[in-house]
Order: C-alpha cells, then structure tokens, then sequence
C-alpha cells in the first residue's frame, strides 16, 4: 500500500481512538519514524501530508537530513550520546529521550552556543527494563527538578516505551502510569516545566495510548513497512 494511503488509514485511526477518549484528534501529533528508511520515504511522506518525522541514529539522521528535499520537522527519539549532541544541535525541535542529567546539561550547552532553546522529554523506564533506557520512575522528579534550572532547555513532558505485549490492552496500565507520573509533576510546580507532551504509543498499541492521554505517537512499521524495499 503507497505511504500516503497508510498514513490516512493511521489518521483516521488516531481521530476513531481520540473521540472515543472524549479528545479532540488535533491534540495528537504522528511522529513518521523514518529510521532505516531512505530519504525518498520521507518526501513520499511528507507529499502525503506528513511533516513530523522521528529518528533514532545521528549519523543516519544527519545523513538523511541533507537528502530530504520537502520542508519537514524532525524529532530525535533515539538513545544519544553526549558526545553527538553537538552534531544535532538546531536541526531537531524535540528530543524525547533525556533520560540523565548529564545529557540536559550538554543539550543545554550546544544551544545555548546557537542562542537557542531545545524542547525535551524525559524519558522514564516506566516497566524498570534492564534493557531499555530511561530515568526511574521515582528518579524522573529529581531529574526534572534539575534539568528546569537549565536556561537553553525547556522541559515539555514525559516519554515512554512500555514492554512488548501482543495484546495492546497489556500496554494501558504503564501509558495510564506515565500519564499519573506527569500529573503528579504538575501539581509540584517547578518554575519553566511543561508537562503537555506524552510520547507513548507505537504501531501496535497507539490507539490505547490516545485513550490514557498521548499527544505525540511514534509510528514507523505502519507507515513505511517492514522492509525498505518491496
């Protein structure tokens, strides 16, 4: 099926699950996950209509990047290394997976060197996975509590990825988890933090995660396929 047919499917998924939860659809944004997919992808994309775009790979991103000809927003989803922040600076709008302070405070230092500020999330381990990344679930306030102290940052919302499960209703509980974790963050009031954005939710289980309050969804097999090429 062409690019475009899928991403009118997934829209129209987002609008059924978004109204279901009693949300207006325009509240949740698709984040394209274009990583391993070739710059052709993303143009074919974005003349779809698409124009936010998720990467998980600096090299590859940067790549990518210079080959891709229609005006498009990126996001940088991925695991990043302090040592590439530099790489990225200014040419992503969002990173979603600050997950310690030392990553906030680079971040900070190279747009700070471009005199600008860089839209985070902090990413939170919400199933404590020894393989996947992301701040605790108790540590996540401290972290926040620090990185808002950091002027070239501003801190939106929260990130998660929970474990694999065949049926997305074994998803909701760790969404609904991220969801009360933000809350509870809010009620503390910490000067320049902002806890509008919830990133959860991919092909399999997007749907619930709309229903427990997601705002950015990242889907990349739904929208490109398994394979880069048929």
């Amino acid at each position: 099926m062409p690019i475009a047919d899928n991403l009118k499917a997934i829209q129209a998924r987002i609008e059924t699950a978004a109204r279901r939860a009693g949300r207006d659809p325009a509240s949740v944004r698709l984040v394209a996950v274009s990583k391993t997919k070739p710059a052709a992808f993303v143009d074919e994309a974005a003349r779809g209509g698409q124009r936010l775009f998720g990467e998980n790979y600096v090299q590859e991103f940067l790549s990518k990047a210079r080959e891709v000809s229609e005006p498009v927003e990126w996001h940088f989803i991925g695991h990043l290394q302090s040592n590439k922040v530099r790489q990225i600076a200014g040419l992503v709008t969002m990173i979603h997976s600050v997950d310690r302070l030392s990553l906030a405070r680079e971040i900070n230092s190279q747009w700070g060197k471009i005199g600008r500020i860089c839209d985070v999330l902090i990413e939170v381990n919400i199933a404590c996975e020894g393989t996947k990344c992301g701040t605790t679930t108790t540590a996540v306030f401290d972290l926040v509590r620090q990185a808002a102290t950091l002027s070239h940052l501003r801190i939106r919302g929260l990130m998660c990825m929970p474990p694999y499960f065949d049926d997305p209703e074994e998803a909701r509980p760790y969404f609904r988890e991220l969801r009360r974790i933000a809350e509870e963050i809010n009620t503390q009031i910490i000067p320049h933090v902002e806890m509008t954005e919830l990133s959860m939710g991919m092909s399999g289980d997007f749907e619930v995660a709309i229903e427990e309050g997601a705002t950015l969804i990242r889907v990349g097999t739904a929208i490109f396929g398994e394979r880069i090429y048929p």
